[in-house]
């Protein structure tokens, strides 16, 4: 079995077009390596270029004129757009960077405020107990007012009564002395 060859139909149009390319390949290189060939090769080329460049100004002007755009307007717009499209993709990344800044200056001063609410609350709680403590102060100062007028309405009475056996002990004494 291993001694059988596979028959491949196109083995023989492959030998024959190799030769023929080898030939052809041949025969152009003979050609193109003759001054003379290539003396009038660059004169038609040249002519070709020239009459292109013709062709091509004629077509632009015609476009110009029926208002149908040529392949340079086409070019034109598809550079316009890419242009286009990347700054606009530049502007969205500017925006997606404004959106990230002021959601972050957004959180900054959400935190900001929880602090002042936070600061204003404790205020308020010491105020309260300020408040407070300044009920209790005029509290006690009452009482100590009504302490100091009892105080003072004893010492008067005290001095009254002092004053009073003063007195006594004074007319006794004149009695005591009238009687002698």
């Amino acid at each position: 079995m291993s001694n059988e060859q596979n028959f491949d139909p196109l083995f023989g149009f492959k030998q024959l077009s190799g030769m023929w390319e080898k030939q052809l390949n041949d025969v152009l290189y003979n050609l193109t390596d003759n001054k003379e060939f290539v003396r009038t090769a660059s004169v038609g080329l040249n002519t070709y270029s020239r009459y292109m460049k013709k062709l091509r100004k004629n077509q632009e002007f015609v476009a110009a004129l029926m208002n149908i755009p040529t392949k340079k307007d086409v070019a034109n717009a598809a550079k316009l757009s890419i242009q286009a499209e990347e700054k606009m993709d530049l502007l969205e990344e500017q925006l997606w960077n404004l959106q990230d800044s002021v959601s972050s200056i957004s959180k900054e001063n959400v935190r900001m405020f929880e602090e002042v609410i936070t600061i204003v609350m404790q205020m308020k709680n010491e105020f309260q107990k300020v408040s407070q403590e300044m009920t209790e102060i005029q509290n006690v100062k009452a009482e100590l007012a009504s302490l100091k007028n009892l105080i003072e309405k004893k010492e008067k009475e005290q001095q009254k009564k002092e004053s009073k056996k003063i007195k006594d002990k004074e007319l006794v004494l004149i009695g005591t002395n009238t009687s002698k």
